[in-house]
């Protein structure tokens, strides 16, 4: 580490070419947290003093040093991950290369026919009922269906989640698979959905993670009433499951409806918010010109004071 006016060099490569500085005075929230240059003098002298270790590794024992964990208190791996990330492409930090592929776990899955059982035939609510709603376990046979009948059967397909994330499995009387939907991360920036909560910037990545993103949902039957059904039961268990799984409720729902593919029937007789539709363009699109199919955005309020909840201001005294 060398100083240099009011820049401090991070970090050299092997032939002293390339110089990694930030500002004494910059300062950064970044997955949450705030980041100065204490914390990447941290990240960058863990990297320099453990050239063995791989990305995983180095997320680790960050975490570690931070103590950076859940309500639950499980270290935030994936957060960490997400952070080093994000600090290397600012050009803070140099990551070690990837040391292995996609994980197979997150392969695709609609192969796996042996995991597949009878589908339920049922043709009515009531046939269908009682319904369990289960929560998928990773590595359970559950989970392994979960993941095989969205990849087989959803229209997006499925290669598995990161983050923070829960899936139900939906089961009939007779015990046949009935469906599947799944809740992960929610999207970055919405015009929509920011506009409807009133956040700044600062809020929002305060208190993204207390909301959650209807990623998939899939119906095995076309059942009448079925979907809005599933969604009422999930809408008032969702904040226990997300406590007991994480450590921390989530206060807002959002989804998000192709348009010209679906009407986003169940989900406006679910009681769920229209607030307008997504502008057709990619989370990865930098230079406006990434076209994807324009979408309904539909929100769920938790909580009443859901807007307070998602306003509060992260206290970093």
């Amino acid at each position: 580490m060398f100083s240099f006016g009011k820049k401090i060099i991070l970090a050299l490569d092997s032939d002293f070419k390339v110089w990694y500085t930030i500002s004494m005075q910059e300062k950064m929230v970044i997955q949450g947290r705030l980041i100065s240059q204490k914390e990447i003098l941290e990240i960058s002298d863990l990297i320099s003093s453990n050239p063995e270790f791989s990305r995983w590794k180095i997320s680790l024992k960050i975490c570690e040093l931070w103590d950076w964990r859940n309500g639950k208190g499980i270290l935030k791996d994936m957060a960490c991950r997400s952070l080093l990330k994000k600090l290397e492409e600012r050009g803070y930090i140099k990551l070690p290369p990837l040391r292995r592929g996609v994980p197979k776990r997150m392969r695709d899955q609609s192969n796996n026919l042996s995991l597949l059982p009878a589908l339920s035939q049922v043709g009515s609510l009531d046939e269908a009922m009682p319904i369990e709603l289960e929560v998928v376990r990773p590595g359970s046979f559950s989970w392994k269906l979960f993941s095989t009948l969205l990849a087989r059967y959803h229209y997006l397909g499925y290669k598995g989640s990161v983050g923070e994330h829960i899936g139900y499995l939906l089961w009939d009387k007779e015990g046949s698979p009935l469906g599947c939907i799944l809740f992960g991360a929610a999207a970055w920036k919405v015009k929509g959905r920011d506009k409807y909560i009133g956040w700044d910037s600062e809020e929002r990545k305060s208190n993204l993670y207390k909301i959650a993103n209807n990623m998939r949902f899939l119906l095995l039957s076309q059942v009448p009433n079925l979907a809005s059904y599933v969604l009422g039961r999930i809408c008032r268990r969702i904040q226990s499951d997300f406590e007991n799984k994480y450590g921390h409720e989530v206060v807002l729902l959002e989804t998000f409806v192709e348009s010209g593919r679906f009407l986003g029937t169940c989900y406006r007789a679910s009681n769920w918010v229209y607030v307008g539709e997504t502008q057709g363009r990619s989370r990865n699109d930098r230079h406006n010109n990434m076209s994807v199919p324009v979408k309904q955005i539909y929100l769920y309020p938790l909580e009443k004071n859901f807007r307070e909840e998602l306003k509060k201001r992260a206290d970093f005294s």
